[in-house]
């Protein structure tokens, strides 16, 4: 993967991730997978989960020494009930996706792997 231009190891400062993540919640309310928005945004899916975790997370994250690391990031940690609502059922909806599309992959292949089988295992018929 990391032949097809991604970056390996780049660091982002937190100016550029709360852009990503800002970008990332406008592709989410318009129903992007977030395997779509993490392409979109140049990062793996762990990063971009990682990120998102940062920016929700209250407590303050330690670095190897036991030391406090400021995250950089601004914005409002918690929302209002109908936000936090309607954020819900547009994840729910993107999993739901999600969920749907892995299972139509899923037998496709299981398809592919019969076809591939299906002349080898049949047995001769007695007559």
């Amino acid at each position: 993967m990391a032949g097809e231009g991604e970056m390996v190891g780049r660091r982002h400062d937190s100016r550029e991730i709360s852009d990503k993540l800002a970008q990332a919640d406008q592709l989410a309310a318009k129903g992007k997978t977030q395997r779509e928005i993490s392409k979109a945004l140049g990062v793996s899916i762990m990063t971009y989960h990682r990120w998102k975790k940062m920016l929700k997370s209250p407590e303050p994250v330690m670095d190897g020494a036991g030391n406090e690391i400021s995250s950089g990031l601004s914005g409002p940690r918690e929302a209002s009930t109908e936000e936090t609502i309607k954020r819900l059922e547009v994840e729910n909806a993107q999993l739901r996706r999600l969920v749907t599309d892995m299972l139509l992959e899923k037998l496709k292949y299981e398809e592919e792997l019969r076809a591939r089988q299906g002349p080898r295992l049949r047995r001769p018929e007695k007559g």
